[in-house]
């Protein structure tokens, strides 16, 4: 959505599966070495309209949904300042968020997914009224630098 010059994009990726019959109880204890059938059915899918992994369902491990959840949030953010610099624009702001969550059939906790907010501003040089700031901010900012060599 683009409001004031300013781009917000809001990327979420999350399970795509079902975590498992609720009936299912928690065991509170230590997972097993391998991996419950919940775990093993758990899939992630990125829901943007961006290129970036995820575009369809595919299973990460629990032991490896921190680190390959961080790189894909990572790809978001990445686009956000490919896509800035295409445009004339700057990211002024790109937020990431990871959400872990615990298994109801081994109690395991794994990374449940992440979403990476990014606000770009761009420049409109066709707008008078930038054309004005630009102007003014030039003769305020001239002359303010000091050389001090003594």
């Amino acid at each position: 959505m683009t409001m004031n010059g300013i781009s917000n994009n809001q990327n979420t990726m999350r399970p795509g599966a079902d975590f498992g019959d609720s009936s299912v109880r928690a065991s509170g204890g230590k997972p097993s070495p391998g991996e419950c059938q919940t775990c093993k059915n758990r899939k992630y899918q990125d829901g943007s309209n961006e290129m970036v992994s995820f575009k369809s369902a595919a299973h990460i491990s629990p032991n490896a949904s921190g680190s390959r959840v961080r790189a894909h949030e990572q790809e978001h953010v990445n686009n956000a300042f490919k896509k800035a610099s295409m445009k004339g624009g700057k990211v002024i702001s790109a937020a990431v968020s990871i959400r872990t969550s615990v298994c109801p059939e081994c109690g395991r906790t794994y990374v449940a997914g992440g979403e990476t907010n990014t606000q770009i501003k761009y420049y409109n040089e066709d707008n008078p009224y930038q054309k004005g700031k630009k102007t003014a901010d030039s003769a305020i900012y001239s002359g303010m630098n000091i050389d001090i060599a003594g």
